[in-house]
């Protein structure tokens, strides 16, 4: 049977995706290709595969429909070959590869804002062995709502030594990079401005020498009602569900001649966001700090500053709603990273898909019962020939 235009694309992506990445296996004893299993797990979580068992299923009841672009000369692989096979592929290299699919998204729709941000798989933990739960550090485009990289790390504290390795998987030239505080160090700022990127940070008290000084030069300028500083201002109000939210957001540049300035690489910008939430007539505020390369302009700066938190309504969310992430109970290391992998793939391809409008497990849903969308959702990046 001759292989359809819509699958097709789908196997030349992949291929172009997976070509430089190494098959850990002794392939003369192997039923199966590495391709095949890579193939059928990408479509198998877009169509709800939550599991290795669940790629067996799907593999098993659509086996007539995957060997008309597959190979698949052992069959539909069993839930062990995935199990093996992701337990073996270098988690790092096997991320690099699959993310090659979304940065050519990220090339043809543009988009310079990059968020960096940590989530817990929070069943990969194992009590009796003292195995703690998997943490991932991803870079999510905030504009155009696409995973770009992956690190694993054993815990959230660790998110200090992912950070510079994920950053240097990326091109970051031309981008404003957020992170929130646990980001906030000086190796982190070299590796961005080396890359020529721009940084928004938030800051809190794990840097307290930073935090006081920034405090008091905000405190002076107030004081002074900003004379002879250079500052803007911003602020937002919106009212929904029920509540009224006011932002806030001041820029301050800091003096040239303060000690935090020769610290933090090309430091220049203060910025004190302020929320006020009003409900039943009752008001909640929450200051935050952060710091920035970039010239004082409080609306772009709070943009970016917003958009940052995109990554847990656009990812984190529907991950665990959409994907079940959070009941996930798979412990090996390299398995559970790289079905993560997979579940941020597939999320940024449903986002970019829009003719059908709705969430991401309706989604799932129309892929598993329509194999005409689903290769449609893996048709919206263009590869260099």
């Amino acid at each position: 049977m001759a292989m359809d235009g819509d699958a097709q694309g789908f196997v030349d992506g992949l291929r172009e995706c997976f070509a430089d990445l190494q098959d850990p296996r002794n392939e003369k004893s192997c039923d199966h290709l590495l391709f095949d299993i890579l193939a059928v797990s990408v479509l198998s979580v877009a169509c709800g595969a939550d599991d290795w068992c669940d790629m067996a299923t799907f593999a098993n009841v659509k086996l007539d429909w995957l060997k008309t672009f597959l190979e698949l000369p052992g069959g539909a692989p069993s839930h062990d070959t995935f199990r093996r096979v992701f337990g073996l592929l270098e988690r790092n290299q096997f991320a690099a590869s699959l993310f090659h699919w979304t940065k050519a998204l990220q090339e043809a729709t543009g988009g310079k804002l990059l968020a960096i941000d940590g989530k817990t798989l929070r069943r990969t933990f194992a009590k009796k062995s003292g195995l703690k739960a998997l943490h991932l550090v991803t870079a999510w485009a905030s504009d155009n709502g696409l995973t770009l990289g992956q690190i694993a790390c054993e815990e959230k504290s660790n998110e200090i030594t992912a950070i510079p390795q994920l950053l240097k998987l990326l091109n970051l030239k031309g981008c404003t990079v957020t992170i929130d505080a646990m980001g906030c160090q000086t190796e982190i700022v070299e590796e961005i401005r080396q890359q020529g990127a721009h940084y928004v940070l938030a800051v809190k008290d794990n840097q307290p020498t930073l935090h006081a000084d920034l405090q008091q030069v905000f405190e002076e300028a107030l004081n002074t009602d900003f004379t002879n500083v250079q500052h803007d201002t911003h602020t937002t109000k919106e009212t929904a569900h029920g509540r009224t939210t006011k932002r806030t957001y001041h820029s301050i540049e800091i003096p040239r001649d303060h000690s935090q300035r020769q610290k933090w690489r090309d430091l220049r910008t203060l910025v004190i966001a302020t929320n006020c939430v009003i409900k039943d007539e009752q008001e909640t505020w929450e200051t935050r700090m952060y710091i920035s390369d970039l010239a004082p302009r409080a609306k772009s700066l709070g943009a970016a500053i917003r958009k940052h938190w995109g990554i847990e309504n656009g990812q984190h969310w529907v991950l665990d709603v959409a994907f079940s992430e959070d009941a996930a109970r798979q412990q090996d290391r390299n398995g559970s990273t790289n079905l993560g992998a997979i579940r941020r793939l597939i999320v940024s391809l449903l986002r970019q898909e829009t003719t059908l409008k709705r969430g991401a497990k309706a989604k799932r849903m129309v892929c598993a019962l329509d194999t005409h969308y689903l290769l449609k959702v893996f048709a919206t990046a263009q590869f260099d020939a």
